[in-house]
């Protein structure tokens, strides 16, 4: 079957999730790295929690509860960066292949679409401000499900909104676990491996232009 949609995650694939902290770098000093990786670190482990106990709380607030958390474990005295730094997550910067790579695939024909654990607003913001508005067709979030990814829903729900059947659809996420739910739930998928991490996966494939894009 060919592929009739590619259907991306966002943070983290199409948007730096250490861009924020990046840019009140020299403020918070040598812990910067350490303060944005338990951000993210966190955000993600409340996500996951909230969807195995039903629990759901929008994106939005996880992301301020683990920012809150990464601030009183490495950076107390940095607190007061606290509205600055959740301003800077709704405008994170793209990473610098984006643009080719969905503009190629646009070029080619093929619809676009975004799958994100983001609120509306949040990918909205950061599509905006990354200026890749015009490459992308829709934009699903989890926030219509009220749970989070890796539940083989939010991945049924793309499906259904782009009317394809989940083979047909290619999803693209840097996360590896949110690789491996797009394929549970029968999506192909390339894995944006950024971290040079090791891989079982033996097929590989590239897309244009873009970095250790596997699948």
């Amino acid at each position: 079957m060919s592929i009739d949609a590619y259907v991306f995650d966002a943070y983290g694939t199409l948007f730096d999730v250490h861009s924020a902290i990046n840019r009140h770098a020299a403020a918070i000093g040598s812990r910067s790295d350490a303060l944005s990786a338990l951000w993210r670190q966190k955000q993600l482990e409340y996500t996951w929690v909230r969807a195995l106990a039903g629990r759901y709380r929008d994106f939005a607030a996880l992301t301020e509860e683990a920012l809150d958390f990464a601030l009183v474990t490495v950076a107390p005295e940095h607190a007061a960066l606290k509205p600055a730094l959740l301003a800077a997550y709704r405008r994170l910067d793209p990473y610098p292949e984006v643009h080719a790579v969905l503009a190629g695939l646009q070029a080619s024909g093929k619809r676009i679409a975004v799958l994100s654990n983001g609120t509306p607003s949040m990918l909205a913001e950061n599509i905006a401000s990354a200026g890749v508005g015009q490459f992308i067709e829709a934009t699903f979030s989890v926030d219509a499900l009220r749970t989070y990814k890796t539940a083989p829903e939010v991945y049924a729900f793309a499906c259904s909104q782009l009317k394809f059947a989940p083979a047909a659809i290619s999803f693209q996420s840097s996360n590896r676990w949110d690789i491996a739910g797009a394929v549970a739930a029968g999506l192909r998928a390339v894995w944006i491996n950024r971290r040079g991490q090791p891989t079982s996966i033996a097929t590989c494939r590239r897309l244009p232009r873009s970095p250790r894009w596997t699948v």
